[in-house]
């Protein structure tokens, strides 16, 4: 399981935060400032590396007895 969040304007992805990278990576100009900032904030990256725990891991069951 892998928790992504993607962040786009006009249609462009500008920054995309992968649980398997465990990081912020952008894809644009402004979207790579975006990453650096949010990079060095551990109180960001660690409520992102838990949000696979307490979203994903929390509703697969759920999901899969639903199917």
């Amino acid at each position: 399981i892998e928790f992504i969040e993607s962040y786009y304007f006009n249609k462009k992805e500008l920054t995309r935060f992968s649980s398997s990278v465990g990081k912020y990576v952008g894809f644009t100009e402004q979207g790579v400032r975006n990453a650096a900032a949010w990079n060095k904030d551990p109180s960001i990256l660690s409520t992102m590396k838990a949000q696979k725990e307490g979203y994903c891991l929390h509703n697969i069951q759920i999901w899969y007895n639903n199917m």
